[in-house]
């Protein structure tokens, strides 16, 4: 994985909610088989809160949780894609749907399953998984 870290922006599918983001221009996408990831077909890598910034339309996002109530969904009000959200597993951190950045900043993606239907089994296995938002 590459270590330099590129600005990407991107948003949801009206444009009223645009973020930036610092990740490397190659990146590991996490394709979790948890309910909701499968419903929205939820693929994401995983950026520290101080590698991310919303750009617009903060107050276009509405929010969504469920079970725990730890990681927060967040969509726009206007078109209902979710760009971004919290996490579980780093709510320190933004899951960033790689589908939603705008073209021309990423090199390669490589993709690596989750088993978020059997999340606390995959976590313990996986304990590395909760520090992909640090640093």
């Amino acid at each position: 994985m590459s270590s330099k870290l590129v600005r990407h922006v991107g948003g949801c599918h009206c444009g009223a909610v645009r973020f930036e983001v610092f990740a490397p221009d190659v990146v590991e996408v996490s394709e979790c088989n948890c309910s909701i990831c499968v419903k929205k077909q939820n693929h994401h890598f995983i950026v520290p809160n101080s590698k991310f910034k919303i750009l617009q339309g903060e107050d276009n996002l509405t929010c969504y949780t469920f079970n725990t109530h730890v990681a927060k969904h967040t969509f726009c009000k206007t078109c209902g894609v979710q760009s971004f959200y919290s996490p579980r597993s780093n709510p320190d951190g933004k899951g960033i749907a790689i589908h939603c950045l705008d073209p021309g900043t990423m090199k390669d993606v490589t993709r690596a399953s989750v088993d978020g239907a059997n999340w606390e089994d995959f976590m313990a296995k996986n304990p590395s998984f909760k520090d992909k938002s640090k640093g």
